[in-house]
């Protein structure tokens, strides 16, 4: 990891800023010889090879996971509304 007095990081600030882009490697601003901030590369975040398990650890399921209904459905042209079974 690089070290850059902040008097010279004022001056160069652009090229520090292009190099940390393409190298993907932090640099410490110093003062005194002491570290104070550290100019460093956003994380880029890969997508998911797939959907399927895109959340995994992420959502937690409480209850059953599909509960059965007990209606049946009448669809009418106009309006659909459910209806208990006896």
């Amino acid at each position: 990891m690089r070290a850059v007095a902040v008097e010279l990081f004022e001056h160069l600030f652009e090229e520090l800023v292009d190099e940390v882009s393409s190298s993907r490697e932090p640099i410490v601003i110093t003062r005194s010889g002491k570290p104070i901030a550290c100019l460093e590369p956003i994380a880029r975040r890969r997508a998911p090879q797939s959907l399927w398990g895109a959340h995994k650890r992420q959502i937690d399921i409480l209850g059953e996971r599909i509960e059965p209904l007990d209606l049946e459905w009448e669809v009418n042209a106009e309006i659909a509304k459910p209806v208990r079974l006896p």
